[in-house]
């Protein structure tokens, strides 16, 4: 099975857990799903006062492939 087979039927089987993941569980997919549909996050979320799509947009910026290393 190619890569592109594996990433299609992780997003099915994803949809369909026998139960709801923990919010850090479900950060890290949607963060790993964004980053490999679209790449680094280059915006900054449209209201800084939704906390829930911040959270999302922090991780997936996270994930930013050319970001300076900490020290």
């Amino acid at each position: 099975m190619e890569l592109k087979d594996q990433f299609a039927k992780a997003i099915v089987d994803s949809k369909n857990l026998p139960s709801k993941p923990d919010n850090e569980t479900l950060l890290k997919l949607y963060s790993l799903y964004k980053q490999s549909m679209e790449g680094d996050a280059n915006n900054e979320p449209a209201n800084p006062f939704d906390f829930v799509a911040k959270a999302k947009h922090d991780a997936w910026k996270g994930l930013k492939v050319n970001q300076p290393r900490k020290q």
